[in-house]
C-alpha cells in the first residue's frame, strides 16, 4: 500500500510454469484483494507494467488502524457500511453479527486479518469516527445499533459503497433499486 508494484516483482512469486497465465492470475488476485481489503490495483504505467494499490476509502495509514505493517481493515469497514446502508442507514448489532457470521467473522473469535472483530468495530472504527455505536433506549437486554458517522461519507460515498457491494456479489448496482435511487 505504500508503493507501486512492478510486474516483474509479481512474477517472482508466480511459479514459472504459470507465468504465461499471469494476466488471469493478476485479474483474479485483484478481485480478491478488492473484496477483502477494498483496494483496487490500478495500472499506472502500461509500458513498464507498473501497478498502484488504491484504497476505496481515503483512510489514514492506508486503512490500517495503527501505523505499521498490519493489514488494512478497509474491506471490513466497507462491508459494515454496506449493511448499514442496506438496512436504511441504521443497522442493529444483531444484523451486523449475522452478516459477519456468513463471512466467517465471529464475535469473540480472533480473525486472521481483522484481529478481534468486536474491538475493531465497536471501539476502533467508532474512535476513528467511521461508525457510530449507540445503545437503543428502553431495550432489555441492552441492544445496540450502528450508524455511519458523517466522517465516513467524507472518505467515500453511498454510490461507492453500493458499487463495492455490487462488485462483491457480482451484480449491477441498479439491482438495488431503492438504494440506487437514494444515492442518485
Amino acid at each position: 500500500m505504500k508503493q507501486c508494484i512492478l510486474k516483474e516483482d509479481m512474477l517472482k512469486i508466480v511459479n514459472p510454469r504459470y507465468q504465461n497465465q499471469f494476466a488471469e492470475i493478476l485479474r483474479r488476485a485483484s478481485e480478491h484483494i478488492e473484496v477483502v481489503f477494498a483496494v483496487d490495483l490500478k495500472e499506472v504505467h502500461p509500458t513498464c507494467y507498473l501497478y498502484d494499490p488504491v484504497s476505496k476509502l481515503k483512510l489514514p495509514n492506508n486503512g490500517r488502524i495503527h501505523a505499521g505493517k498490519r493489514l488494512p481493515k478497509t474491506g471490513l469497514l466497507m462491508t459494515l457500511l454496506v449493511v448499514i446502508f442496506l438496512k436504511g442507514n441504521c443497522a442493529n448489532e444483531e444484523d451486523i453479527w449475522k452478516f459477519l457470521d456468513m463471512m466467517q467473522i465471529y464475535d469473540g473469535k480472533k480473525h486472521y486479518i481483522y484481529g478481534e472483530p468486536r474491538k475493531l468495530i465497536t471501539q476502533d472504527f467508532v474512535r476513528l469516527k467511521y461508525l457510530e455505536y449507540h445503545w437503543v433506549p428502553c431495550s432489555y437486554p441492552a441492544c445496540y445499533k450502528f450508524l455511519c458517522d458523517p466522517r465516513a461519507y467524507t472518505k467515500t460515498s453511498k454510490m461507492r459503497v453500493l458499487k463495492y457491494l455490487a462488485k462483491v456479489i457480482d451484480i449491477a448496482p441498479g439491482d438495488f433499486s431503492s438504494q440506487y435511487e437514494e444515492t442518485l
